[in-house]
């Protein structure tokens, strides 16, 4: 494929509002996870959670889309000066000519939950003031980021549970190559919610402390939100004398839908080994040029076994790898986009982070994870997404420099 230039990209979660405050928690291996505190919920696990997303001042002509999920979205875009790079390249290429591609898995549903809690007594009618359209729709989340910029191309929410802002970078992709839009929003957001923390509680999923990926003793998540965003648009001709030499590009992506279980991954990684075979044959790269992999790793038993293995047959056990979500929980759908901005910043400033909590790396997996950061010269990196039934995404990003 051509390249693709993420020509500006940021990220909120619970380690930070923004790149800088993301890098520094990255490096001072800061954690976001805390015990659970949010609404009503009553369970022992820890989260991660974004402060200060209720108070964010909604803007009143787009009030209909009030909710905490939508308000994430805006707290996210407006760090990092994005909002302004989206508007200098609707100034640019038109606003009909901008696509917004956004991934979230529960979209606004904490939304219709609150609003169950105020049903009328005598009919259960749901309060009038509901909007699920605005809100609790999966949609929601792209509609309200096309109409906070006046943005009239394509449209589209990716909703593939944990792979979700991951494929996103593939639908613009396509779309770009058809030569429909020029540029792209894309980029994922999910928020926490009752029905999320309740229903992985229910298959057994989440820990009791801070999640540990890839751990011998690893026994369930540690759910996060966040909310994660880049722009592309295609690399300029001769980009090693157009871009600057830290300039992040998409080189290669790799989906696969293996179907194997409706929650539980192939025992061999499969659908992983044949996501990440095709984001290198598409990067038309050979393992050995990958200098980080920024693993999937929910850290949970068979995720972390299945993942280990697809890697292992692929890489050995020589490539650098981590799970940054001992760091900031698993954001779900937003956790591609997350995870590829800190790609980028590990690309752009010579950092492997390394995996939070994990204190002994399972010995059945044979893998180089980072324990401790590392500051070394990166020029490609991979980072796995991997959702329920099987739906995987694997993206390669690289330096304009090392083209």
């Amino acid at each position: 494929m051509n390249p693709l230039w993420l020509s500006h990209f940021t990220a909120t979660s619970s380690i930070g509002r923004g790149l800088d405050q993301t890098l520094a928690a990255l490096r001072q291996r800061r954690p976001g996870l805390a015990p659970c505190a949010f609404d009503t919920v009553d369970l022992a696990t820890f989260i991660g959670e974004v402060e200060g997303v209720d108070a964010v001042q909604f803007p009143a002509h787009l009030a209909e889309f009030d909710c905490r999920n939508n308000r994430l979205a805006l707290l996210g875009l407006m760090q990092d000066g994005f909002g302004e790079a989206v508007r200098a390249a609707i100034a640019k290429y038109g606003a009909q000519r901008i696509g917004v591609f956004l991934g979230t898995s529960t979209s606004g549903i904490l939304q219709t939950e609150l609003a169950y809690r105020r049903r009328d007594p005598v009919t259960g009618a749901l309060p009038a003031d509901f909007i699920y359209r605005t809100t609790h729709n999966t949609f929601s989340v792209a509609d309200f980021t096309r109409h906070y910029f006046g943005l009239t191309g394509p449209a589209v929410v990716v909703s593939s549970a944990c792979s979700s802002s991951a494929k996103v970078f593939s639908s613009a992709r396509r779309m770009m190559a058809a030569g429909l839009i020029d540029a792209a929003v894309v980029g994922g957001v999910d928020s926490l919610c009752l029905t999320t923390l309740y229903g992985f509680n229910s298959l057994g999923l989440i820990s009791e402390q801070a999640c540990r990926p890839f751990d011998a003793q690893r026994n369930g998540i540690s759910i996060g939100e966040a909310a994660a965003f880049a722009l592309l648009e295609r690399t300029p001709e001769h980009p090693q004398e157009n871009l600057s030499a830290d300039a992040v590009l998409l080189l290669g992506i790799g989906e696969s839908s293996d179907a194997y279980h409706m929650s539980s991954p192939h025992p061999e990684g499969l659908g992983a080994r044949m996501a990440m075979q095709d984001a290198l044959k598409m990067a038309g790269l050979n393992p050995s040029e990958i200098d980080y992999i920024n693993l999937h790793g929910t850290a949970t038993q068979s995720n972390d076994a299945a993942e280990g293995k697809a890697v292992s047959a692929i890489f050995g056990p020589a490539t650098p790898c981590s799970s940054t979500k001992g760091a900031t929980g698993h954001t779900l759908g937003a956790a591609g986009g997350v995870e590829a901005v800190i790609c980028a910043l590990a690309l752009q400033h010579g950092l492997l982070p390394a995996g939070l909590n994990t204190r002994q790396l399972d010995p059945a997996l044979d893998l180089d994870y980072v324990l401790d950061n590392r500051e070394q010269p990166v020029a490609r990196v991979l980072s796995n997404s991997f959702g329920f039934g099987g739906t995987n995404c694997s993206l390669i990003f690289g330096r304009a420099g090392n083209l």
